[in-house]
């Protein structure tokens, strides 16, 4: 059974005071067994709206759980998304710093980002879609669970934002010349993840989706689905899911990135 409207808003209720306390709860889908992704996609547009009257304004969107190679680590099979605010979104020409104060069990994810010119619809195969980007950029998106210990369902990531903390995104690069290279390097990239110097992980582009244009085909598909979403429009800006596992971060910690097969910058983030 469907959450009715009063109880899709205690939920958004409790998800966006959880989320301004700083702390965690169960997840929602103990509290309530039947909630499932339907009930949770409502919920998600609800704390968007009240997010939205406090004075954040959405510019883009994020997937999350594209990569499938962790799907087994974390229980969830199947992708999701959440807004990107303009409080959210930090773009940056080089190193920078991130305070993690606010953020609850933060990690790291490097993602492949796009910037859109115009607007992309569910029928729209991959070439097409590269068509409607503007600009690729490489990025770190921070996760943070409200869920202790990272577990939760599927639903309870949808509901709670995606699981959106803040998305660092480095230099744009324009999307011209020759759109087969294009396609092949968005596939055939690899990135590897380092904190403090040390290797942590190293990722291919197949992992998202078999690769980040697929992984915005999806998402065209799931919101052309849901009579409450928008499409992808000009303007948006839209990071496509780790490419490498996610990693537990703290202050101090400085985390950088190398980049194999794709025209974009490297990332190096200090965390603050």
């Amino acid at each position: 059974m469907s959450l009715c409207r009063s109880q899709t808003r205690d939920f958004a209720d409790i998800i966006v005071s959880t989320w301004q306390q700083g702390r965690q709860i169960s997840p929602l889908t103990e509290a309530e067994p039947t909630f499932d992704m339907a009930d949770a996609t409502r919920v998600g547009h609800e704390v968007m709206r009240r997010r939205m009257a406090a004075g954040e304004v959405p510019v883009g969107r994020k997937i999350g759980f594209t990569n499938r190679t962790i799907w087994d680590e974390y229980g969830v099979h199947a992708p999701i998304w959440g807004p990107v605010y303009d409080r959210t979104l930090r773009m940056v020409d080089g190193p920078a710093d991130l305070s993690l104060a606010g953020l609850v069990e933060p990690r790291i994810e490097p993602e492949i980002v796009f910037g859109f010119r115009s607007a992309v619809s569910a029928d729209m195969d991959e070439v097409a879609i590269l068509d409607a980007v503007d600009w690729v950029a490489h990025g770190f998106e921070i996760v943070q669970s409200l869920f202790p210990g990272w577990r939760f369902a599927g639903a309870d990531c949808q509901a709670a934002f995606g699981l959106h903390g803040a998305l660092v995104c480095g230099p744009k690069v324009p999307v011209t010349g020759d759109r087969q290279r294009w396609l092949k390097d968005l596939t055939d990239f690899a990135i590897t993840l380092s904190r403090d110097g040390e290797r942590m992980d190293r990722g291919l582009g197949t992992n998202v989706l078999d690769g980040p244009l697929s992984a915005i085909r999806h998402l065209a598909g799931v919101l052309a689905a849901d009579p409450e979403a928008s499409p992808v429009g000009p303007g948006e800006v839209i990071t496509t899911g780790t490419v490498t596992r996610a990693f537990p971060i703290a202050a101090g910690e400085t985390w950088t990135t190398g980049i194999e097969g794709l025209d974009v910058a490297p990332m190096r983030l200090r965390l603050v």
